[in-house]
């Protein structure tokens, strides 16, 4: 399995990283896509033999006070030095009115152009800004598409996406039998759009509520995927690595 959204980086694992990261590989994930969210994390990126760890590089909209005046031009500097398979996580967070739209706006299309620039996938923070985001990435037409990290909107977002170059990110959020509305559209789009992601050390899974997630939870996410769409886990395992591997330019080995 690849985890294509995973914070392995976060303080929440520093006491325990390497037993997190062995949990993973125990469950089956050989993979773990770790997004960066401002420039003071993007060095903490840990190595490790046992599962390839892949580096992406992006500036949070939730985080734009720590974003310096010239953030843009650092990140330029940091991505010609790493070298990163996506740029991320970036995108639009609209659930507060005093979180600054038209700064993270900015920020966005900055972002957006450096990825066609660098002809790399984007992994896109999406949160009550589906409608924007989509107009904005039509403008950006990007060559590269990416990832819509914890795919939360509407069956015709998900297909407009879909129509991009775009898969859609599913995680712990799916797993709960409350959250009715995406568990029926991640019924009904293709096996072609579909990502895995665990989003740890955030979003765990039905059954961990209120505890810190994991990588090696991915599982339930993927037999909740199979379970919706009548289809066996491998299945979905299967099509969501290739969906990963083909998008992202990573091997699976």
């Amino acid at each position: 399995m690849i985890d294509t959204h995973c914070h392995i980086d976060n303080p929440a694992f520093d006491h325990d990283r390497q037993a997190v990261i062995q949990r993973a590989k125990e469950a089956g994930v050989n993979r773990l896509v770790v997004p960066g969210v401002s420039l003071d994390n993007f060095t903490s990126l840990p190595c490790e033999k046992d599962i390839k760890i892949h580096q992406a590089l992006g500036l949070h909209p939730m985080f734009l006070d720590k974003h310096p005046q010239d953030a843009i031009e650092q990140l330029v500097k940091w991505i010609d030095r790493i070298k990163p398979i996506a740029i991320g996580e970036i995108g639009l967070d609209f659930r507060e009115p005093h979180h600054n739209h038209n700064k993270q706006q900015e920020l966005f299309s900055a972002q957006l152009q450096l990825a066609k620039l660098y002809q790399l996938p984007v992994l896109i923070h999406a949160v009550k800004a589906h409608d924007q985001i989509i107009t904005t990435l039509k403008k950006a037409d990007l060559p590269c598409g990416g990832i819509i990290h914890s795919f939360n909107g509407s069956l015709q977002q998900g297909q407009q996406y879909i129509t991009m170059g775009f898969c859609l990110g599913f995680g712990g959020v799916v797993t709960h039998d409350r959250a009715k509305k995406i568990r029926t559209v991640a019924a009904k789009l293709p096996d072609s759009s579909l990502v895995l992601e665990s989003d740890a050390p955030d979003l765990p899974p039905a059954g961990f509520a209120g505890k810190r997630n994991e990588p090696g939870y991915l599982t339930i996410v993927a037999n909740t995927l199979a379970s919706l769409r009548g289809v066996s886990t491998q299945h979905i395992i299967d099509a969501t690595s290739m969906n990963a591997v083909n998008l992202l330019g990573i091997a699976n080995d």
